[in-house]
């Protein structure tokens, strides 16, 4: 468990530091809306990205059936999570609806962002063919 919470620390405070950092971008450029379209996305990011690591250990120790429901139920729940700051942003001319979108895949871009870089950045030949075989 504690591998998934260093893991969620990483990932997290590496997204939320990117939006941060490119909102900032934005504000300089005169695009509020931007700022806080991404911010917004990348927090509910975060917030799906942490449950899906809260709720792994549950799964993996259920039963097959209880897993099937507590997965279903997991994602039924984060999709819900995830439509609330795209709701806002289309009811609100206070976000831009394309940094919300871009936010909500900060984790993931981030993951990917981290992978690519260990892999043409390593010197060990090894550690890329093991890379890819996770």
């Amino acid at each position: 468990m504690e591998a998934v919470r260093q893991t969620e620390k990483r990932y997290c405070s590496l997204s939320l530091t990117t939006a941060i950092i490119t909102g900032f971008i934005f504000i300089l450029a005169g695009q509020k809306a931007l700022c806080k379209g991404l911010i917004l996305g990348t927090l509910f990011s975060i917030l799906n990205f942490i449950l899906i690591g809260e709720t792994l250990p549950q799964r993996i120790a259920a039963s097959s059936k209880k897993t099937f429901f507590l997965s279903l139920g997991s994602i039924f729940f984060r999709y819900t999570l995830l439509a609330i700051p795209i709701v806002m942003a289309i009811r609100s001319e206070n976000y831009n609806l394309w940094a919300v979108v871009s936010g909500i895949f900060m984790v993931q871009v981030m993951i990917l962002a981290d992978h690519l870089r260990d892999y043409f950045f390593s010197t060990d030949s090894t550690r890329k063919n093991a890379l890819w075989k996770n």
